[in-house]
């Protein structure tokens, strides 16, 4: 992009705004965009600093600014294939995202992390490792964690690690983005009303390694067959991990241990139970993933080691609350589809009342409902997806089911079904939107009533 380039960013959320600000320090005619019509154009400049020039848009997009667009630069939520997009890449516009724009300030090297779970709290252990290696001020944590890319690349330098959580969303539109380690923790599915079909979607997350080469690194789940199929493609080096077997090279899971063997070599790493505060085989992946990326920047094994001793859970991802009344209280709200919420389960140890439900993406919720075993001792179903819930957990022989109309009443609710050594878990499989804003407030209201509790 160069000087006086008309650049159209099309969404206002911290991305757009993010985006803008970008793409003014690099000279370009701006509009910001939202097809919101309830927002207005004072609305939109609000969230700008005050010495922008950008011009804002609300509604509908003024032709003359259609036709005169350049480059087009799409905040995550924006679909790619919505009707003005496609028009725009038809009029021969590029088409970019928020993340590739703020790699072409990039200085430094880059880790790229995607999966469907466990993104955040692998970023979040990763960023903090680089921290501890190199120092804070030389290392930036950004994407999908809540903090643009676009903020933080004209901060980086020769000797600074930029490490991205990236999700789908951003991965469809790259073009140059090219990190040295890159990392697919698991695929299922997810999002399928946005990418419509599961191939798709699959193909979108492997676009994290479009431009590597065999001189970069790419961390992959053995367990997941996406991303094992994936490995015998990769453009990268790849490096596996493993949950359920020993592999000839990569880390695995030998009882308790985790092991990492290299040219037949091999070498005890961490006892899981000793040496980690995470709960659950999806975080045991999660350090086993944080382990070889860290080896593939080069960090010494002792300071990952010391991190990961004491790196606690990140919030709302199968975190610890309280012990109300012998009972344990988890939010796990970020369990926003049915894998996620899997592991949420496979991670407790008591009988446990579990809340499900919320916004509808089009997921299938059988092997979820199987997962049960003998952990959940009630249902407890809010939400738009209540009733195709209890109808899959009926049809799999789980019929200790409860509704609820209110978040209110089906937190009242899991308090009275549980008893002295039991568990409740917020861990829906299902997404936030139409209860709340976002899978944080539906667990931070969860914890303001559990820690109201006597």
């Amino acid at each position: 992009m160069v000087t006086g380039e008309k650049c159209l960013v099309i969404g206002s959320g911290i991305s757009g705004v993010g985006s803008v600000a970008l793409l003014e320090h690099m000279g370009a005619d701006v509009v910001l965009y939202d097809s919101d019509e309830k927002l207005t154009e004072a609305l939109i400049r609000e969230k700008l600093p005050g010495e922008s020039r950008a011009r804002c848009v609300a509604g509908e997009l003024p032709e003359e600014i259609f036709n005169s667009t350049e480059t087009v630069v799409l905040s995550p939520g924006v679909p790619t294939d919505i009707p003005l997009v496609n028009a725009l890449r038809e009029r021969g516009a590029g088409i970019i995202g928020e993340i590739e724009l703020g790699y072409q300030e990039e200085k430094g090297r880059v880790v790229a992390i995607t999966g469907t779970n466990g993104k955040t709290t692998t970023t979040t252990l990763v960023g903090r490792i680089m921290e501890a290696h190199l120092g804070r001020e030389k290392v930036f944590v950004v994407g999908n964690i809540g903090n643009p890319y676009t903020s933080e690349c004209l901060k980086t330098g020769a000797d600074t690690v930029t490490v991205g959580e990236i999700s789908s969303f951003q991965l469809e539109t790259i073009r140059d983005f090219h990190p040295a380690v890159s990392a697919i923790l698991n695929i299922t599915p997810d999002h399928l009303n946005r990418h419509h079909t599961m191939e798709a979607y699959v193909a979108a997350k492997e676009n994290i390694t479009l431009n590597q080469t065999k001189e970069d690194v790419c961390v992959l789940n053995y367990e997941n067959a996406y991303t094992r199929d994936f490995g015998e493609r990769c453009p990268a080096r790849v490096v596996y991990f493993s949950s359920a077997r020993e592999l000839e090279e990569g880390y695995f899971l030998r009882g308790e241990k985790i092991v990492c063997r290299t040219g037949g070599a091999e070498q005890e790493i961490l006892d899981i139970h000793r040496d980690m505060n995470l709960v659950g085989i999806c975080n045991v992946e999660n350090v086993m993933a944080a382990l070889a990326i860290a080896q593939g920047m080069g960090v010494p094994l002792d300071t990952t080691l010391s991190v990961i001793k004491e790196f606690r859970a990140v919030e709302h991802r199968i975190e610890f609350v309280a012990t109300k009344g012998g009972v344990d209280y988890y939010d796990d709200s970020k369990g926003t589809n049915p894998d996620a919420a899997i592991q949420g389960i496979r991670a407790m140890s008591r009988p446990t009342v579990l809340i499900g439900g919320g916004y509808d993406k089009e997921s299938s919720y059988d092997e979820w409902i199987e997962s049960f075993g003998g952990r959940v001792k009630w249902l407890v179903l809010i939400g738009q997806t209540r009733e195709k819930i209890a109808e899959c957990a009926r049809a799999h022989g789980f019929d200790r089911i409860r509704f609820a109309d209110t978040y209110e009443e089906c937190l009242r609710l899991c308090t009275e079904l549980a008893e002295e050594g039991d568990a409740v878990l917020l861990s829906p499989a299902c997404a936030s939107w139409g209860m709340f804003k976002n899978y944080e407030e539906r667990g931070d209201i969860f914890k303001e009533y559990v820690r109201r509790l006597k």
